[in-house]
């Protein structure tokens, strides 16, 4: 039995708990690591090459069970800015998709695809479909300054339509589930946050009401793909440049948002922190005080939760672009005890995988000393 440990008098928990399989609904995975969506703008005119599908594989060969691709566009002309950022639409795209499927599932692993509209975070220049202007819930940025236009009723009806199209994509291409990115001051989140919605017509106003939109999304999709089509939800309190945001000031206000979500169809969710180990409302009494986001997810709601936040590093990712900010490889102790006091299902690493496609296999041997040699020969891309 491997066990990792840093320098503690406390004995240290085996690893084994994290390799053992998990499965829901289509998604049957050989262990409970994934590897977390981390977008690289790696695919000309939107279509994800070879190379991409070799990128995955990769980290399916060093252990990886599940494959969470980068943010990709939903057929909507205002998903996103950039054209070299992989789209779910368009028959060479799809086509390029369908290789890295194959490529993953022949290595051994499962895959599935994150679909993503940025709403209001698209920007004013966009390079990609630069004359359609951004839309969101309210046309408001998430400091509250007016950008683009605010949806109408008929443009929800034909974003839902697209989410839709986008997860029926998926499932005949050949992935095993899907993930709608609810996360980060994008669109999805943009209808949960107060200071982003603040709209009139039943998709604004209270918590549940503005929950709405993303439940109606959730509900189409699965209409479209049955019962058996597994779908990941991924949300988090914090957005871009806004870190100690909270959509849900208390236990029950996160419960009132995310059980209509499952009420709707979602299978996981997808817990996006910043640090793992941080408690979720810290200003609670007792034990509580200590519980995590993921562990709050999973108490509440009763589904499966990932979670994600700065794995196996020792620190967040908002200093990797500065003098002083190239991550190092860390101890995982804190995360094997959340797994054991059942706090989540599955763990989303990110920059650790960016850094050494074989973490997961390393973590499984104990070659600690490995992993840190090659984060450090590989310094430039722990970001």
């Amino acid at each position: 039995m491997t066990e990792i440990s840093e320098a503690t008098d406390q004995t240290p928990l085996p690893v084994d708990g994290l390799f053992e399989p998990f499965t829901v609904k289509s998604l049957a995975l050989k262990n409970r690591f994934a590897m977390a969506p981390m977008t690289r703008a790696y695919s000309p005119d939107g279509i994800p090459g070879q190379d991409v599908a070799d990128y995955y594989a990769r980290r399916v060969s060093g252990g990886t069970g599940l494959i969470i691709t980068e943010g990709t566009y939903i057929p909507d002309p205002s998903a996103g800015p950039f054209n070299s950022v992989p789209r779910f639409y368009g028959e060479d795209s799809l086509a390029g998709w369908k290789r890295v499927v194959d490529s993953v599932h022949a290595a051994g692993g499962s895959i599935i695809p994150q679909l993503w509209h940025l709403g209001v975070e698209r920007g004013d220049r966009p390079r990609l479909n630069p004359e359609v202007a951004s839309t969101s819930p309210s046309g408001l940025t998430l400091d509250g300054v007016p950008l683009g236009r605010e949806f109408s009723t008929t443009d929800l009806d034909d974003l839902r339509n697209a989410w839709v199209a986008a997860a029926v994509s998926a499932k005949e291409t050949g992935f095993d589930g899907i993930e709608l990115h609810g996360a980060h001051g994008y669109l999805l989140d943009q209808f949960l946050w107060e200071k982003t919605n603040l709209r009139t017509d039943g998709y604004g106003g209270s918590l549940r009401a503005r929950t709405r939109f993303p439940a109606e999304i959730v509900a189409a999709i699965r209409e479209a793909v049955g019962e058996d089509f597994a779908i990941v939800y991924r949300y988090s309190q914090w957005k871009s440049n806004h870190y100690d945001a909270r959509l849900a000031q208390t236990p029950t206000e996160l419960e009132a948002m995310l059980t209509p979500l499952v009420d709707a169809g979602v299978d996981v969710l997808h817990v996006s922190t910043r640090r793992h180990w941080e408690a979720a409302f810290p200003e609670l009494a007792g034990s509580d005080s200590q519980l995590g986001l993921a562990g709050w997810t999973k108490r509440l709601t009763g589904v499966p939760t990932i979670t994600v936040g700065s794995v196996g590093l020792n620190k967040v990712f908002t200093t990797a672009f500065t003098p002083d900010g190239a991550a190092e490889s860390t101890g995982v102790d804190r995360l094997l005890q959340q797994y054991e006091d059942g706090e989540f299902d599955l763990v989303a690493v990110g920059r650790a995988l960016l850094a050494d496609p074989e973490w997961v296999n390393k973590l499984r041997t104990g070659d600690t000393d490995k992993q840190i040699a090659y984060a450090n020969e590989h310094r430039e891309v722990l970001y």
